[in-house]
């Protein structure tokens, strides 16, 4: 049996997932960092040539991303980095505080021992950071300190950390705008030693509270900035 255009198309793309999830991490990285800016439209043909493989893991890898909200389709004229607008922002920061609040009170209360550790080094590791003027490995290890969270409470909390890190790199399409400058590290560094002293203290309320207030400020940093 001959197989038609499509069914072949299919089972090519099939044969290369492996592929499109390389070619889909490299260009969510790509977007993240800001190599391809927030509004720009994504080059197909520039891309896959940069990446040396075909359009067609471009495309899929593309699609997959679409559906986590950081690029956009438009008929007629191709695939855009989302543009995420001020409203959409304010809305990701508010259902991201409650997620946050929820994981950081999972993680207070049945954390291990070694998860507290790693929390508590991350905080230092990120002062140390602020010393020596490192914004960019500052946001780096944020968002690294914030999944280890998310991921500590994956055991009792799967759907909620499943959420949170897809908003989060929603959020990342701006977030940067909100982290920026020593003033904004320092509190925002501050506020995570907060969450930390409540994990290690193994209060879930207090810990429910501050990692939903550290996601509130970062709101209000953003509204400052604006």
């Amino acid at each position: 049996m001959e197989l038609d255009q499509d069914t072949r198309n299919h089972v090519a793309l099939r044969r290369q997932r492996p592929l499109v999830l390389e070619v889909r991490d490299e260009l969510e990285r790509m977007i993240l960092h800001g190599e391809i800016a927030a509004g720009e439209r994504i080059n197909e043909y520039a891309l896959a040539e940069q990446l040396g493989v075909s359009r067609a893991p471009v495309r899929e890898a593309a699609r997959s991303l679409e559906r986590e909200g950081l690029v956009t389709t438009v008929a007629n004229e191709g695939v855009y980095v989302r543009k995420l607008s001020i409203s959409d922002a304010l809305q990701l920061y508010d259902l991201r505080a409650l997620l946050a609040g929820h994981l950081c009170a999972v993680v207070a209360q049945r954390g291990t021992a070694t998860i507290k550790a790693a929390l508590q080094a991350d905080v230092d590791l990120m002062n140390e950071m602020i010393a020596r003027n490192d914004e960019p490995s500052y946001f780096e290890h944020n968002l690294m300190f914030h999944d280890r969270i998310a991921d500590a409470a994956a055991d009792e909390a799967g759907r909620a950390r499943d959420l949170y890190v897809a908003m989060g790199k929603e959020v990342r399409l701006m977030r940067r705008r909100a982290l920026h400058g020593l003033p904004s590290l320092t509190h925002s560094n501050a506020e995570h030693g907060d969450i930390v002293a409540a994990i290690l203290a193994g209060d879930v309320e207090g810990a429910r509270k501050t990692g939903a207030h550290h996601h509130e400020n970062g709101k209000k940093r953003l509204l400052d900035r604006i």
